[in-house]
């Protein structure tokens, strides 16, 4: 498989801002604008059509305080494109509507170049919240929150305009380009990203399309050395790795609880890493997984990090990488948390 490029961006950086919750309705009585970005063939197109039974009550509960734009995706990446123009327009929020996947594609539409996006025309401290509403086949991110995978309830949390600052993972390419690629829930390495590739092919199997793409990547799978340096310390050796996960939500797969500490406000990763697991392992301790109760197993390790950087010690350029479900490659990679840096609807 080729190996995808890195998004890429332009744009001055935003200004800090304060932690606490806030409200897009403050001072000003002006109508703000939410741009709901949203893929119509998500789920098997199933999104197109919820959200169009959606709208009516979504234009009924917010249309009197905000002026309500729909944007529809034509493909992959167009998410990114429709993010930064809003947010250069003045947006006051960008809204995906979907799974994980469109979320992550509004998400690195927030950076350009390794640095915000920034409203033209606007005053320096006005700054574009995103939210989310799920409609996809995939939505792991809201239940570290505990939300319901209810559209109704997050239009609710939309309309009251109630904000909190949470952490972003940024990842860049061990090769030093400069490429940056960014991540609002979890990052994976070898068989939990392989897992997730070969998940996307069993989707008509609901939840259980993970624990099939993960049955899948077994297949042909060896357990690799790797060499891994934390916070810029000395590098360490784990030998026979299965999967490394890095959490700034606390699920992935379907609901399987990986990180389990993990926590997008702490301002730091939770990483988990698996060495030595075999297809059965994988079978039996399944359910410890999706309790997140796996760390106590001896051949599991989980670690709080701000940056981790992992390598091959004997390179082939063959583990794949990927967050939030979508593949960016193979390793070497650095994972980075950027600590509350973007506002998000809550």
């Amino acid at each position: 498989m080729a190996q995808p490029s890195f998004l890429r961006a332009e744009h001055s950086i935003a200004p800090d801002l304060p932690l606490e919750r806030t409200g897009y309705r403050g001072a000003s009585t002006r109508r703000g604008n939410i741009v709901f970005v949203v893929n119509p063939r998500g789920a098997n197109g199933q999104t197109g059509k919820e959200w169009k039974n959606l709208l009516p009550y979504l234009r009924s509960r917010l249309g009197n305080n905000c002026n309500v734009r729909e944007s529809l995706t034509s493909g992959p990446l167009h998410a990114i494109d429709i993010t930064r123009e809003a947010i250069r327009d003045g947006a006051d929020a960008v809204i995906a509507v979907g799974g994980d996947g469109t979320l992550h594609e509004v998400l690195n539409g927030f950076f350009w170049a390794g640095k915000p996006v920034c409203a033209e025309d606007r005053d320096l401290t006005h700054v574009t919240a995103l939210g989310l509403i799920p409609l996809g086949t995939g939505s792991d991110f809201v239940r570290t929150f505990g939300w319901k995978n209810d559209p109704h309830e997050a239009i609710e949390r939309i309309a009251k305009g109630l904000k909190s600052r949470i952490d972003v993972g940024v990842i860049s390419k061990g090769t030093g380009t400069g490429e940056f690629h960014y991540f609002i829930n979890d990052a994976d390495i070898h068989l939990s990203a392989k897992a997730g590739y070969y998940a996307s092919k069993y989707k008509r199997f609901g939840k259980l399309c993970y624990v099939f793409g993960a049955l899948r990547g077994f297949y042909g799978h060896s357990n690799r050395d790797l060499k891994i340096r934390i916070n810029g310390g000395e590098w360490e050796m784990f030998p026979k790795v299965t999967a490394l996960c890095i959490g700034n939500g606390k699920f992935f797969g379907g609901g399987m609880k990986i990180t389990p500490n993990a926590d997008p406000h702490s301002g730091n990763f939770e990483v988990v890493i698996l060495q030595d697991f075999k297809w059965y392992d994988f079978v039996i301790k399944l359910h410890k997984l999706y309790k997140g109760t796996h760390l106590s197993e001896k051949n599991v390790h989980s670690r709080s990090v701000l940056t981790i950087e992992v390598e091959e010690i004997v390179g082939s350029d063959s583990i794949y990488v990927q967050s939030d479900g979508e593949h960016l490659g193979f390793l070497p990679m650095k994972f980075s948390i950027l600590p509350a840096a973007i506002e998000m609807l809550c």
